[in-house]
């Protein structure tokens, strides 16, 4: 199979782009050069999405992946260069994209998020679902018959840039008392890199089509059985106080970002999506001690002062277990 993956040389792209390679594809990447000498064995174009596709012109490829469009413009300038060119387009999206995060066990058929102003082309937390669907409509108009539109919740794994995961077995291997949020029985959801793209990839070959939840089984994961995997796999002596949802709002303890994968009050119910949909075509999820020993062992290999784009500081989960031990 000739494949094109926009992007490719950064996570998901990457980890596309090795699983393509194993199953002995013909894969080309276009980005704009950066990290060009991960994949020296293979053809890279040069260019920029938002403006210069040019080395695109007078090819042709069997499917492209695109990993790495945000805005409706981009995926217009991408879809009117690739139409005739390739016969599939899968495009990475997002649960994101539901209009009602507070609903549990959403599938495939729920409401979808909307923009009042679909000309913005600022992604924050109120932008990026609906431009993600704008996006999405841009693919399916373009590949009426033939796009694979998948949305992922969390992605983890090794060379994951944002530490939303990573932050965990990092931490927990650190060892000491760690300061954990809401109740070990809590749900978390996210989907390994890995299994993402092994599936995107099964799926393209038999010529899938339509929209498809990539996450884990709801309830498959809780946060209780993160920290102990963390700590097994790392063989810390992490010991783990569980803190009230309520006590670290008033503490100011930022949900998602600064306490990764915490999602505390109804919005929880963003990790209880239903992933049904994708079981059905061949979804496989890999046991969360491999996910966990994997991304420790990527995270071990990087500079250990180097700067985290989230967690909670030292210092301020120091502070706040302290005032949680003298309220209790």
């Amino acid at each position: 199979m000739k494949l094109l993956i926009l992007g490719g040389t950064q996570f998901v792209g990457r980890h596309l782009t090795e699983a393509a390679l194993a199953k002995g594809y013909d894969v080309t990447l276009f980005n704009r050069g950066n990290n060009a000498d991960i994949f020296p064995e293979i053809e890279q174009l040069e260019g920029d999405r938002n403006s210069d596709l040019s080395a695109l012109e007078g090819r042709r490829w069997d499917a492209v992946i695109d990993t790495c469009g945000y805005f409706p413009r981009q995926l217009e300038l991408s879809t009117k260069m690739l139409a005739g060119k390739v016969g599939h387009y899968s495009f990475i999206s997002s649960i994101s994209a539901y209009a009602d995060p507070t609903k549990a066990f959403q599938d495939e058929a729920a409401e979808l998020a909307t923009l009042e102003d679909e000309t913005v082309e600022e992604v924050t937390g109120e932008t990026y679902g609906g431009l993600k669907v704008l996006c999405e409509k841009v693919v399916e108009d373009a590949f009426p018959d033939n796009a694979l539109i998948i949305r992922p919740g969390l992605i983890v794994g090794p060379y994951d840039p944002t530490d939303r995961f990573t932050y965990w077995p990092e931490r927990v291997a650190a060892g000491g008392e760690v300061l954990a949020p809401g109740k070990p029985e809590n749900a978390v959801q996210f989907i390994d890199v890995r299994d993402l793209a092994n599936w995107t990839l099964e799926q393209i070959e038999v010529g899938q089509t339509g929209a498809f939840n990539l996450v884990s089984t709801p309830q498959q994961f809780k946060f209780g059985d993160l920290v102990e995997t963390c700590k097994t796999v790392s063989s810390s002596d992490a010991h783990f106080t569980w803190v009230d949802d309520t006590f670290l709002l008033e503490h100011e303890v930022g949900p998602w970002m600064e306490l990764p994968l915490w999602v505390p009050g109804e919005d929880a119910n963003f990790m209880l999506v239903s992933n049904q949909k994708a079981l059905d075509t061949g979804l496989s999820i890999r046991p969360l001690r491999d996910t966990v020993k994997a991304t420790l062992e990527w995270s071990q290999t990087l500079p250990p002062d180097r700067e985290r784009k989230a967690g909670l500081e030292r210092e301020k989960e120091t502070r706040i277990l302290a005032a949680w031990h003298k309220a209790s």
